[in-house]
This record gives structure tokens, sequence and C-alpha cells, in this order.
């Protein structure tokens, strides 16, 4: 699936040194598994963690899930074992924390080729600093490899000195530019994680925003969360039918030579066809991987 198109609604961050959870994630409905060296995984644990999660991947039974390794900061002493580990384990992609610049893509992207990562191997960065934020769009077009861009709103609310409040209007402006980095450079873009496990009217909420903002999904700490983040981030049935009569009704439109269409009263032109065009794409990208997945 293009990267455009493929489905990324939960994307749950699972740790690398839990065995028990790299196995439990093979029957989990989450889109994408980020599979983490870093923050989830103690000093003492992470070579451990890296052999135990490079493995994993090697060994298959995930079916369509999207793997992506997240690896430590090079700044540390694993960030480069941990990048060159990764770049020959068969993982869909690399997911770099704390990324302020372009040369940070740049230097993983040199490892990466030196180490034999093939070219279908892409970079995901986390955007978790205020530098971060400011240098968006140069990281999202650091390389040809990069295709998403992961908010980390924890660690951004610390950095701004920010109240975290439920409606994140202290972080919409970095949300935003994030946003419209991603999109210029043709990215997803994935919101951050809620903290609160025992309330589900916020996380309901979160998801809410993050749609209408216009992510593509949402990173997850805890399973219990990968259903309702599925439910919020799929088109609605109604919306896919109304995007199918429109690509039809335009298309018999321009077949008698007409530039624009109109169904139910709605003018219908060639911005609504490609968007009905990416909404139908992903439904049936998300109805393909969830067969596939239950099959498995």
């Amino acid at each position: 699936m293009a990267a455009t198109v493929r489905p990324r609604r939960s994307v749950l961050y699972m740790p690398g040194s839990n065995a028990r959870a790299l196995e439990k994630a093979k029957t989990l409905p989450a889109d994408s598994l980020i599979l983490d060296l870093e923050d989830a995984t103690a000093p003492d644990a992470k070579e451990m963690a890296r052999k135990q999660v490079c493995d994993a991947v090697r060994g298959g039974g995930y079916g369509m899930r999207e793997l992506v390794i997240r690896v430590n900061h090079l700044s540390t002493p694993w960030g480069y074992e941990d990048i060159i580990a990764a770049s020959g384990s068969g993982a869909d992609a690399i997911l770099l924390p704390k990324v302020e610049s372009a040369d940070a893509i740049r230097q993983l992207r040199a490892i990466m080729d030196a180490n034999g990562a093939p070219q279908t191997m892409t970079v995901w960065a986390m955007m978790e600093t205020p530098r971060s934020v400011l240098n968006a769009e140069r990281i999202a077009n650091a390389s040809s490899r990069m295709a998403a861009l992961v908010m980390g709103t924890s660690d951004l609310a610390k950095d701004l000195d920010c109240a975290h409040t439920r409606e994140r209007l202290p972080m919409i402006t970095s949300l935003g530019i994030c946003l419209l980095a991603a999109r210029a450079a043709g990215l997803a873009i994935l919101d951050g994680v809620f903290l609160d496990l025992n309330d589900d009217a916020g996380f309901d909420y979160a998801c809410q925003q993050g749609v209408e903002m216009g992510f593509d999904g949402k990173t997850l700490i805890h399973p219990k969360t990968i259903e309702p983040a599925n439910r919020y981030f799929t088109p609605k049935p109604d919306d896919v039918d109304w995007s199918r009569r429109i690509i039809s009704a335009h298309a018999e439109a321009a077949a008698r030579g007409l530039g624009v269409a109109v169904v139910d009263g709605k003018l219908i032109e060639n911005l609504h066809v490609e968007s009905a065009h990416r909404l139908v794409a992903m439904a049936e990208a998300i109805e393909a991987m969830e067969s596939a997945n239950q099959a498995a």
C-alpha cells in the first residue's frame, strides 16, 4: 500500500524489552506497531531489547500490521547500534526520537544506507521539541525515505512549559505547523498519545479533535484504546458511499465534455473528486488490512 493510503488509525507503542507484549501484539487490531527501544526500555535492558525486537520482526506473524522500530537518539550510547540492527531487521520503518534538524534525518539515512536497509524501509520523525516544530518543513523534506511525522505532545508540553489541557489550545500552533509541513511534503502525520487511561470521554474528545484537524491516526499506549481510535479514524460508510457517487457522477460528466457535475444539488469539481478518491482508497485499504489480519 502506498504511504498516502496506508491505514495508520491506531499506532501502538510496545515495549521492546517485553517479550510477552511483542507476542501479544500479533493479535491486536492496531494498524501499526512501534516497537520501542527508547522511552519504554530501561538502560540496562537496551541491548537485550534491541535483539529481541529485531528477532521478533524477522520471525513474522504480524500480518499486514506496519512494524516500526523506535531507536534511541544518536547522542546516546545505543542509538548507532540500534539503527544498524534495525536496518537489517525487515521492519517497515525506523522512528527517530527528538528530531530537531534535517541533518539528523540525513545522518540516520546515511547509517541505514551503509548497513543495507532496503529502499522500502522508511523514516519516521518524532516531533517533540520547540526546535522540532520550528524546523518541521526542513525535517519533512530531508530525505526521500521520509514517510511520517509523529507528534510527541507530552515532551512538547514539557518544553513549552504549557498546560496539557483537554482542548490542547497551548499546542494548537505546534500541531498545525507540523500538519502543514507533513501535508506539503506528502507525508503521513500521527497525533500524540493520550495519557489518562481512565478518562474514556477525554480520549474520545482527543480522537475527534485529531480527525477534525486532519491527522491520519493516533499514537497509543494501551491496547484498550485501539478500538475507539480505529472507529474514529475510519471513514464513515455514508461518506464512502457519497464519495463513490460523486466519483461516478464526475466521470459521467467528463465523458460528456463537462468539467463539473451536480449531485443532490451540490456542485462537484475536481478538488472534491480528488478527496473522494483518497477517502475511498483508504476505506478499501482498511478493509483489505482487516481481512488479511483476521485470516492470518
